[in-house]
């Protein structure tokens, strides 16, 4: 269940060279867990993922480029303190937000919890955010085994990056999660097994099926080499990386 704000209320949030939001979700039940959020978009991307639903916020678009910035969210935060019990961070990728730590400094100021949603590809801001104590919960994106992202994601990727953040957020002690789109061929039940020993020890590992919306590059199902997995088939990558993990289900 969703409550969004009126599009009025969109207009009037905006980017500062800081941090650039793309949108905001007024209340969440299920994007923290276990909690009541809110859900804010900081638009801008740097992987070129064919299957993501977002893709005005990949491509760094905004609502409306001349709206005020943040101070609007802060205050609609302070207002709902009585009712919001997190807040979650997603994007986009945010730890491309020169602003991300003062921002989540702020939050925090009001009292909120907040969970980080990243492609871990920025581990220094990581790093920053978790030695702050900025973050209690981290949801990180592995989209294939980070040795074939410049395979299929970006040609310029850094694949001890990604390998580096994985580490970080287990070794943290913050709750966490990964999660892995699965859309052959960027990934198969061999992937899968790969990822999962990567993260092994991992509290939770989420099989997201493919969502049939927007997406930010329909071509690459159009050749008929990419396609979605079926729930059998979800089922089957579940109990491959079942072993290796805490906890391991299909959302």
């Amino acid at each position: 269940m969703t409550d969004n704000l009126t599009h009025e209320g969109l207009q009037r949030i905006n980017a500062s060279p800081a941090v650039r939001v793309g949108g905001i979700q007024k209340q969440s039940l299920i994007d923290f867990p276990g909690k009541i959020s809110c859900v804010l978009f900081l638009t801008g991307c740097n992987l070129d993922c064919p299957y993501c639903h977002n893709p005005a916020l990949a491509k760094g678009e905004v609502p409306d480029p001349e709206a005020p910035g943040t101070g609007e969210i802060l205050d609609f935060l302070e207002r709902r303190r009585d009712f919001l019990e997190g807040v979650v961070i997603s994007g986009g990728e945010p730890t491309l937000q020169p602003g991300l730590v003062e921002l989540c400094t702020d939050i925090r100021r009001l009292g909120y919890p907040i969970k980080l949603d990243t492609n871990g590809s920025r581990p220094g801001t990581l790093e920053r955010l978790i030695e702050a104590k900025l973050v209690d919960y981290i949801a990180m994106d592995v989209k294939t085994h980070p040795l074939l992202y410049r395979h299929h994601l970006k040609s310029q990727c850094d694949p001890a990056a990604f390998l580096e953040s994985i580490r970080m957020i287990i070794d943290s002690g913050i709750d966490h999660e990964f999660r892995t789109t699965c859309v052959h061929p960027i990934v198969s039940p061999g992937i899968i097994d790969a990822i999962a020993r990567l993260i092994a020890g991992a509290r939770r590992f989420v099989l997201q099926r493919f969502r049939h919306s927007e997406i930010l590059r329909p071509d690459f199902f159009r050749s008929g080499h990419s396609h979605p997995y079926t729930r059998s088939q979800l089922g089957q990558l579940k109990a491959i990386a079942s072993p290796q993990v805490a906890s391991c289900s299909v959302r």
